[in-house]
């Protein structure tokens, strides 16, 4: 199924690829959002020896659960291969001239879509990603392959952005014309269900927005390429924006300046849940459907 809004993987790639060195001087709210995410992991009782970084971009995230995690092996994936490049500059960059001459350290790294893991089922303790999962147009579907290389009893913990995300953005480019100039981003509630869908157990979601200031709407624009994540939608205005259709956005967004700075507002939604464990091998009965059964986990949650 196609809809305009739908992100376009292909752009999607792309334009992380061409970000890649420009990502970490413009990436203030992935820093943040990961902190933020890491605080959480206080609470959680688990101790994994496999975690996969699912949309690692340029290791942020990798680096902190290798330092929280030290006895773990971390997987960083993610579709664009020079994000994964950069990372790897960044890692060997931090260790001492003896260890990049006689024992280099790289990281684990894949390059691949979360939509379709190159891992094998319940091979991964524990899946982290921070804010890759809006890249997904259908989450049942990466949330599946989470449900399928996920151990039992392991967990995911993701941060993605909600529908309210560029709202003033969005607003501005509303007034030239009836094009997707703003990626569209799912509901909490849907990726609640979804994940209820795909079998995952005590789904925790929680919301926050984060306000971003800029002196320009050139600036809110520049940050956006700079991180990858200008529009990727199908339905997208493929031809370059006239002089007088972008003056028009900039007057419209204009009329949100406040205290001498323009907003930029990003609804960031995080979730964790649990894959279950099998109690017991499933009961078939006598029309050839099976009866699964399962058992809660063992060890607590906080």
């Amino acid at each position: 199924m196609s809809e305009a809004f739908y992100t376009d993987k292909s752009r999607v790639r792309a334009s992380f690829e061409r970000a890649a060195y420009s990502y970490d001087a413009a990436a203030v709210l992935q820093r943040e959002v990961s902190d933020r995410m890491a605080e959480r992991l206080d609470y959680i009782k688990l101790q994994p020896a496999v975690i996969l970084d699912a949309g690692s971009g340029t290791g942020y995230g990798a680096a902190m659960l290798r330092e929280r995690y030290p006895q773990a092996r971390v997987l960083e994936l993610d579709l664009a291969h020079g994000m994964l490049c950069a990372s790897r500059e960044k890692q060997r960059a931090g260790q001492g001239m003896l260890s990049r001459l006689f024992k280099p350290q790289n990281p684990w790294q894949l390059c691949a879509d979360v939509e379709r893991l190159p891992l094998a089922d319940n091979s991964v303790d524990m899946i982290w990603s921070n804010l890759a999962i809006q890249w997904v147009n259908v989450p049942d579907s990466v949330f599946a392959e989470f449900q399928r290389v996920l151990k039992p009893e392991g967990m995911v913990m993701f941060s993605t952005l909600g529908p309210d995300t560029l709202t003033e953005l969005r607003s501005a480019f509303g007034a030239i014309d009836g094009a997707t100039h703003v990626n569209q981003f799912i509901d909490m509630h849907d990726l609640g269900d979804a994940l209820m869908h795909c079998g995952f157990a005590e789904p925790v979601m929680d919301m926050e927005k984060i306000i971003m200031t800029y002196d320009s709407v050139r600036e809110v624009m520049h940050d956006l390429k700079a991180i990858g994540a200008h529009n990727a939608t199908a339905g997208r205005n493929r031809g370059l924006m006239g002089k007088h259709a972008w003056q028009r956005v900039c007057a419209a967004y204009e009329a949100r300046r406040n205290n001498g700075q323009l907003p930029a507002t990003y609804e960031v939604l995080y979730g964790h849940a649990w894959k279950v464990a099998l109690k017991k091998k499933p009961t078939i009965l006598a029309d050839g459907r099976q009866v699964i059964e399962f058992t809660p986990r063992t060890h607590p949650k906080h």
